[in-house]
């Protein structure tokens, strides 16, 4: 019998018109083969909508999707879906990896946003109202990001045309001239974020894994876990895949290739716990 597979990924951002994503079948190729699918965070936007019968159709059709084609599947929540599981994180290869969307990350959410002002004084009377000791966890800090997450509008709803949503959403990304930096300060951060957070709440583990940013990487620090983002299925940085599997963790690019998303070769590799040593690269 063939290792078991897991594979992560984050950020289909399904139903989105600012994602690349149009057929769910475009996946196919990433799945064959998946006995355990990890979809960490953003895979379709279920806050409340103008149309929310759209957001229900994407939810129902994604999970339906992958009930199809995988044993296995954990959704765990983002900004967009904060309410499509109760999974906020998860502990992987015996507590090895830690995955968490990334958005516990920043104090306002999604910084370069126009909601950033709201979000962040509402996650503070949140807060405000919560037991220290359950804000200071990691259960009780998730709960509050995903309740405030649950109250803010999807920004760009579907029933437009395509070309006004993607105008809006490059408006909402470029200007004011300002938000470029935010954006670029929130890639600069989030691995030392990222780290700190797995320390305080994960010490054990070597990999803490997101994605939120929609910047893929892989930052391997001198001291502390190794961070991995894997980006998104949104223009124009693109997305990476991990796969768990045979003692080693795999980091691979995903590529679109006649109309379907593929592997490419793996970019790095490392050895679990209690595995044949690998030489990392």
């Amino acid at each position: 019998m063939a290792p078991e597979l897991t594979r992560i990924l984050s950020d289909v951002h399904y139903g989105d018109h600012a994602g690349r994503l149009r057929r769910l079948e475009e996946l196919d190729p990433l799945l064959d083969g998946v006995d355990h699918l990890v979809l960490n965070g953003d895979s379709v936007d279920t806050r409340p909508s103008a149309q929310p019968a759209h957001s229900t159709r994407c939810r129902t059709e994604l999970l339906a999707f992958c009930a199809d084609r995988v044993p296995r599947l954990t959704l765990v929540t983002g900004n967009h879906d904060p309410d499509l599981s109760t999974c906020h994180h998860l502990d992987l290869a015996g507590g090895e990896v830690f995955v968490v969307h990334g958005d516990i990350l920043y104090p306002s959410l999604v910084p370069w946003s126009r909601d950033a002002p709201v979000v962040r004084q509402r996650l503070k009377q949140e807060f405000r109202c919560t037991a220290p000791e359950t804000r200071g966890s990691l259960e009780g800090r998730s709960s509050a990001f995903r309740r405030v997450s649950a109250s803010l509008p999807q920004r760009h709803p579907p029933g437009i045309p395509a070309w006004r949503a993607l105008l809006s959403f490059f408006a909402d990304t470029v200007w004011p001239p300002h938000r470029a930096a935010l954006i670029l300060h929130s890639w600069f951060v989030l691995p030392g974020r990222a780290a700190r957070l797995g320390r305080r709440h994960r010490p054990a583990a070597r990999f803490v894994l997101t994605g939120h940013t929609h910047y893929p990487g892989c930052w391997r620090p001198r001291i502390g876990p190794v961070i991995i983002n894997t980006g998104s299925f949104t223009r124009p940085l693109g997305a990476l895949a991990v796969d768990l599997r045979d003692g080693a963790l795999r980091v691979r690019p995903v590529e679109r290739r006649s109309s379907h998303y593929h592997l490419g070769q793996p970019r790095a590799e490392f050895a679990l716990a209690g595995s044949a040593r690998l030489p990392e690269r």
